[in-house]
């Protein structure tokens, strides 16, 4: 946990808002710097997607969903459906990437639409994923 102006901000917080503002910024210099672009992008993929593999481990998921009945929540089911919609979005922006490299330049196009719909996608999961996050004040001990 991290303090910021008088709050206390989990440390999965602190990383998905400072690799979004990293997304944004390799986003803005794609196309100068294509090399950095694509290993900073296939690198927060990547840990994008290992990220629930890290929270599965270090929460007690099985007593927020089943004990405190949280399986039923529209804000769980809203997050969850943004997350699968940005995983969608990752493939279909590989594929667009590839093309790209490939030389077929009638790809850009969609390639950065897509990324537009990234950055504001993960922005959703981000922010519902922080209003998921339990308050280290209500855990059950």
């Amino acid at each position: 946990m991290f303090t910021l102006f008088g709050f206390v901000v989990p440390e999965t917080i602190v990383y998905a808002v400072v690799s979004w503002f990293v997304m944004l910024v390799a986003f803005m210099f794609a196309r100068r710097q294509r090399r950095l672009h694509m290993l900073v992008m296939g690198t927060i993929i990547v840990l994008d997607f290992l990220f629930p593999f890290y929270l599965y481990g270090t929460r007690d998921w099985g007593r927020r969903l089943f004990d405190e009945g949280e399986i039923l929540s529209f804000m769980l089911w809203t997050h969850l459906i943004l997350v699968l919609a940005l995983y969608v979005l990752y493939v279909v922006q590989i594929q667009a990437g590839s093309k790209l490299l490939k030389g077929q330049e009638s790809a850009r196009g969609d390639h950065r639409a897509q990324a537009l719909g990234i950055l504001v996608t993960r922005a959703l999961v981000i922010i519902t994923g922080a209003m998921l996050i339990e308050s280290p004040y209500d855990a059950v001990d």
